[in-house]
Formats: structure tokens, C-alpha cells, sequence
């Protein structure tokens, strides 16, 4: 993938693993494009099962498929989006000399989550996290369970003294959401905000409604 145009501070890695909250991943990856950000995109198995079950979309299982379906639909500029197999270890992600510096797992299983606290790096997510986490990157990891376990909790927490940002899919309320579309732009908005991206989305507190 061509990243000519596009310097490090431009680029970012969002991954999806298979929790569930697939609008959280939709519009999140069409925010991040449309500021102008080239997106390297990762995509679990499980996160293709999820996105059947919750928006009714059969995802194609060959990354440039799907990376030619995205671009389409959110009128992505050449090479400004790249989806890579779960395998595909000669990726940019997969190297602290290529990978951005930003990272969001989003949403973002509790297995996915104990292997990145481990270490394990058994596909490309868990690799890319890995190396933003030995890099000092910014990682940002969108868990959807509950309740949690002991075992969850203290995965987050190693992850957290990481320096990885926690950040729960659980909505606020005091914006009076109207819809679901609006509990799901809170949590985007959040995202953006930690990313230091601009966003019409919701309106910060204590600056109007």
C-alpha cells in the first residue's frame, strides 16, 4: 500500500474484533476518513460474523473486496484505506518501523483483549496493538461485555498501566439521546475527542446543546 501523501500523524490503524457494536466501527471509520486520515483496517473473523448479525451486511472475506466495498461507500480517496488479512505479517501495522501511531480497537473482544495483555500476537490485530504498545503509540480499546469477570477487569488494567486507553461502549445519556443513532455518536464523539479530531457530533459539556 502506497503511503506517499500521507504522513505518520495522518495515518491510523482501526481494528475490529468480535464484540459486539458494529455501528460504533461504521461510523467511526467513516469520521476518520473523512478527516482525511488514511485508515489501515483490520477486520476479525468473528468482527465479519458480528456485522452479518447486527447490520445485515455479508462483509467479503477477501481484503481487497472489501477494501474496494469501503472505499465506494464512504468515497475514499486512492490508497487512502487498505484492509489486510489476518495473516498478512508483511503489512505496515505488523512493523514498529511502518505502523501509525494510533491505534483503535473498536469494537474490541475480551479475547482480544487477554491476548494483547499477554502478548500473544496470534493474528494482525493482536500484532498491531503490540507494536503500538512497544512503540508508545496510542492505543484506544472499545470493549462491549458485561458484566464484567475478575479476569476481564484485570486484563484492562495490565493493559491500562500500559498506558492503553479503556474505553467501554457505554453511553451517556445526559446529551437526551433520542435515538439509537444518537447513543452511538457519543461514544464515536469520545473516540474523536481522544484522538484530538474534530467532530459535530455531540456538543461537549458546559459548551451548549
Amino acid at each position: 500500500m502506497s503511503t506517499e501523501g500521507y504522513s505518520r500523524d495522518k495515518q491510523i490503524t482501526l481494528a475490529l474484533s468480535g464484540a459486539s457494536g458494529a455501528p460504533y466501527a461504521l461510523l467511526l471509520l467513516e469520521r476518520l476518513l473523512a478527516a482525511g486520515l488514511q485508515v489501515h483496517l483490520l477486520v476479525s473473523s468473528a468482527a465479519r460474523v458480528v456485522m452479518a448479525t447486527e447490520q445485515g451486511e455479508q462483509w467479503p472475506a477477501k481484503p481487497e473486496a472489501l477494501t474496494a466495498l469501503l472505499s465506494e461507500r464512504y468515497q475514499a480517496k486512492p490508497d487512502q484505506l487498505k484492509v489486510y488479512g489476518k495473516e498478512e505479517w508483511f503489512s505496515p501495522v505488523a512493523s514498529g518501523s511502518g505502523a501509525p501511531g494510533r491505534m483503535v480497537i473498536c469494537p474490541c473482544s475480551m479475547g482480544t483483549i487477554a491476548s494483547i495483555a499477554t502478548g500473544m500476537s496470534d493474528n494482525l490485530i493482536e500484532r498491531a496493538a503490540d507494536v503500538v504498545i512497544k512503540e508508545k503509540g496510542q492505543l484506544i480499546v472499545v470493549p462491549r461485555e458485561s458484566p464484567y469477570s475478575a479476569l476481564h477487569l484485570e486484563n484492562m488494567l495490565k493493559l491500562a498501566h500500559l498506558g492503553v486507553t479503556i474505553m467501554p461502549a457505554s453511553p451517556g445519556f445526559y446529551h437526551q439521546p433520542q435515538s439509537i443513532a444518537d447513543l452511538v455518536d457519543f461514544m464515536v464523539a469520545r473516540i474523536l475527542d481522544h484522538l484530538d479530531l474534530d467532530h459535530t457530533l455531540v456538543s461537549r459539556w458546559g459548551y451548549g446543546r
